[in-house]
């Protein structure tokens, strides 16, 4: 998003510095030429807030859409951690059993 967004800020700055040099080197009356910066001013003011909103916009659902991402993956790894755990607890309940059986065998022999 960075390397497009400097590559946009680049390209505004080239076009409002043509602009401003085009409308300068202009052969018009002083008061005309400095309306004409003026709307190209508050045009080009108008398209960055336009452009500045759109990347606001799409950052926040690129941010919101890694989000939902991340929320499902992380209850994927919680849900198969808890299996696992599960067929541990099991595991270990099984051998506890047969220590006890064996522990009981051991205690009647003697």
């Amino acid at each position: 998003m960075s390397n497009n967004g400097n590559t946009v800020l680049g390209i505004l700055a080239g076009a409002a510095t043509g602009a401003i040099l085009g409308i300068l080197f202009a052969p018009d009356k002083g008061s005309v030429t400095r309306q004409r910066l003026a709307d190209e001013a508050a045009t080009r003011r108008d398209y960055m807030a336009d452009k500045a909103s759109e990347l606001r916009d799409s950052l926040g659902h690129t941010i919101s859409t890694q989000k939902e991402n991340l929320d499902h993956q992380v209850e994927a790894i919680v849900s198969n951690a808890s299996y696992k755990a599960e067929d541990v607890i099991t595991t270990l309940e099984s051998r506890l059993k047969d220590l006890k059986a064996k522990n009981k065998n051991l205690q009647k022999k003697a």
